[in-house]
């Protein structure tokens, strides 16, 4: 029987969502393997010696455990593991250096600023004179290196420079054109356009509380409402996403669907597998179990990734 040890937890701001995460894939594999959660932690050598894993399955998210940190150290103790390896979980992690990648290859994504946070920067005049000249508002304003919509502000001329300031925690950040119209999420398995959902939700967009909040009651649409050709070509859009990163296993790419062009916000590397979670979902709809998508995303656990 395998061995599979299974990360969770961490210290980005994703870590509750890390948790029920490793918890759900954790009351799942355990059925035909043997299991265990662990902390990304100073106690990780000890338990990994202790456990002995064959298969380290990655359910960390955010910053350190999906932006290459982590993958770097599992390529250190040579144990297999899963998702995406070190430079490609850190390209896709980073927003600036994706978007570049993509525009380069032809992949339709939002007009964007780097903003860097100093005192000469910080006067409002100065910054609404820079975005009318780039992008024009309303602007979406997050940092470069968080995932799950956390810091995420839709901004006006009017409180900009108010919500720039809740940010200052971060030295930079990104302003990116905002754009309207339909959600869409594509999942890619390996070399596999898995399938398609889209998002409506009932607040202003798709941002933390609506991902994870049973409350935010976010509609999810499956088959979605496309004609084959749009509905192929986003398909396209995200295995092509996913290529060009680098990616392994599983991916799900974040789409805008306005004015029948198809624009790319950003691909995850490592989604969520929550109750919640949309991957599974699409799975789910391709008649793929929950256990039969983690097996999958275990089998396919190596080194080099």
């Amino acid at each position: 029987m395998k061995r599979i040890l299974i990360l969770g937890g961490g210290i980005s701001k994703e870590r509750e969502i890390s948790l029920d995460t490793a918890k759900q894939v954790n009351k799942t594999l355990k059925k035909k393997f043997k299991t265990i959660i662990c902390e990304p932690n100073h106690q990780l050598n000890k338990n990994i010696k202790r456990f002995k894993p064959n298969i380290i399955f990655n359910a960390l998210h955010g910053r350190f455990g999906e932006d290459g940190y982590i993958q770097s150290v599992l390529e250190k103790l040579k144990i297999k593991y899963t998702h995406s390896g070190v430079i490609s979980s850190f390209l896709a992690m980073n927003k600036i250096l994706s978007k570049e990648i993509f525009i380069k290859n032809n992949i339709p994504t939002p007009k964007y600023l780097k903003f860097i946070f100093s005192k000469k920067n910080m006067i409002k005049k100065k910054i609404v004179k820079k975005i009318n000249d780039k992008l024009k508002f309303p602007v979406i304003i997050k940092p470069i290196n968080e995932g799950s919509s956390v810091d995420v502000f839709i901004c006006t001329k009017k409180n900009i420079l108010s919500n720039l300031k809740k940010l200052e925690k971060y030295n930079e950040i990104i302003i990116e054109k905002y754009i309207g119209g339909r959600e869409i999420q594509v999942a890619i398995l390996g070399k596999k356009k898995l399938g398609a959902i889209e998002l409506r939700p009932k607040r202003k967009f798709y941002d933390y509380k609506a991902k994870y909040s049973s409350s935010a009651k976010t509609e999810h649409i499956i088959p979605v409402n496309l004609e084959k050709k749009y509905l192929d070509k986003v398909l396209n859009l995200g295995l092509k996403a996913h290529k060009l990163l680098g990616c392994r296993g599983v991916t799900r790419s974040d789409f805008k669907f306005y004015k029948n062009k198809f624009y790319l916000l950003e691909v995850n590397t490592q989604p969520g597998m929550t109750k919640l979670s949309l991957v599974p979902e699409i799975a789910l709809y391709r008649k793929m179990s929950f256990l039969n998508l983690l097996e999958w995303i275990v089998n396919d656990a190596s080194l080099n990734r």
